[in-house]
């Protein structure tokens, strides 16, 4: 049952994924627009193209003819995947899912309009006048996102009307692709977030991972922890959100579902077809499969039966504190690995930008998630890249 994976992305993500992959023998071509990526350190070939190029996307998947086109990045000609689905070939989880979720307008109409879903209240803006009349429309404090963009890049909130111009900027130095239109959301007063992973098979029925608490910075995820704590009545709220939603997107695979949980309410907030960042803390042994485990056996038709909870576990970013184009020089490993029920994995980029992810730290058992937190935490802060 050897398969041609063609990855298109080769992020950290991606890079667990390959490995996944190739532990049930498949095999993987790695994508992306720069050499040396982490997927594509293990992979067994790789292609550096630009992915919203059109021609040059269907020029690889004619020269590959893959079995499986596997998105794990935003900034891909995803229009073109509707074409590759008639040709035959097998787009995850769909091509329809692709183009929704690559893209913050299509998903969140998708939710609130077409599925009635609960979300904040929103409005679009595509110049910066039209920022001005949206946020007079949903009022301050709110938080301005690039309609496309990966790991919170481009995000903030705007408090005062001093902050308009730096949120418009920011949000289009953020943007992925060619897409220079944002979304203003209301502010959520929210008393925590998570990541509910959703997993859909062809031939088996959807499953849900335990809740995934997370903190945000600068719009990007700093710590994970799983389980989060929750009341049974608000997960099965979200669980009957993220079943509405990617059944309506359709296909297999893992999902990131976000949500906002406050004011004894669920409110959908994010989708992305594939594992997620926060995720990351199912390598630290969470469950009986971590998240990239099941997206692989999801995309290959292997019947997944359940996934169970074994332990507690928590994830720390490792990240970089300048701007580099060699290759990193890392440190701290020994004093790093002083930590019993610990384990840290460095991503392999190339280079380094100030904030840059490089790594995650791990750190499992039966303590509170707090302080598997903190000890996560005081692992990454053990590790310098420079």
């Amino acid at each position: 049952m050897r398969k041609k994976i063609l990855l298109l992305g080769s992020g950290e993500l991606g890079k667990e994924l390959v490995i996944a992959m190739q532990r049930l023998g498949q095999y993987v071509i790695a994508v992306d627009n720069y050499k040396n990526a982490p997927a594509m350190q293990v992979a067994h070939e790789f292609e550096v193209i630009d992915m919203l190029n059109g021609p040059e996307l269907d020029h690889l998947v004619a020269k590959h003819k893959p079995d499986f086109i596997v998105p794990e990045v935003e900034s891909i000609r995803t229009e073109r995947f509707y074409e590759y689905e008639k040709q035959g070939y097998s787009v995850i989880p769909s091509a329809k899912a692709a183009n929704y979720t690559m893209n913050r307008k299509a998903i969140r109409d998708l939710a609130s309009i077409d599925l009635s879903i609960k979300t904040a209240n929103y409005k679009y803006a595509s110049s910066y006048e039209q920022l001005l009349e949206a946020v007079k429309d949903i009022g301050m404090p709110c938080v301005v996102k690039p309609l496309m963009s990966s790991s919170g890049k481009g995000q903030s909130t705007i408090k005062n009307s001093s902050d308009l111009r730096k949120a418009w900027n920011y949000a289009l130095e953020g943007s992925r692709g060619d897409l220079m239109e944002v979304i203003v959301e209301e502010f959520i007063v929210f008393d925590y977030e998570i990541t509910l992973l959703t997993l859909t098979q062809n031939n088996g029925e959807t499953l849900f991972c335990s809740p995934i608490g997370h903190r945000q910075e600068r719009g990007d995820y700093q710590e994970s922890w799983q389980p989060m704590s929750m009341q049974e009545e608000l997960l099965i709220k979200a669980q009957q959100m993220a079943r509405k939603i990617t059944e309506e997107l359709g296909g297999s695979g893992i999902w990131g579902v976000e949500f906002f949980i406050g004011n004894n309410e669920v409110y959908f907030s994010e989708l992305s077809p594939r594992p997620h960042d926060t995720g990351m803390v199912t390598l630290a042994g969470t469950q009986n499969f971590s998240e990239f485990e099941l997206h692989a056996r999801a995309i290959l038709g292997i019947p997944v039966l359940n996934i169970s909870l074994l332990r507690n576990g928590a994830s720390a970013v490792i990240l970089a504190s300048n701007n580099n184009d060699r290759l990193p020089v890392i440190t701290g490993f020994a004093d790093a690995s002083n930590y019993n029920n610990t384990d840290y994995k460095i991503f392999g980029k190339p280079s380094t930008r100030k904030y840059r992810r490089m790594g995650v730290a791990l750190a499992y058992g039966d303590e509170k998630t707090e302080e598997l937190v903190l000890k996560a935490k005081e692992v990454a802060s053990k590790i310098q890249i420079d």
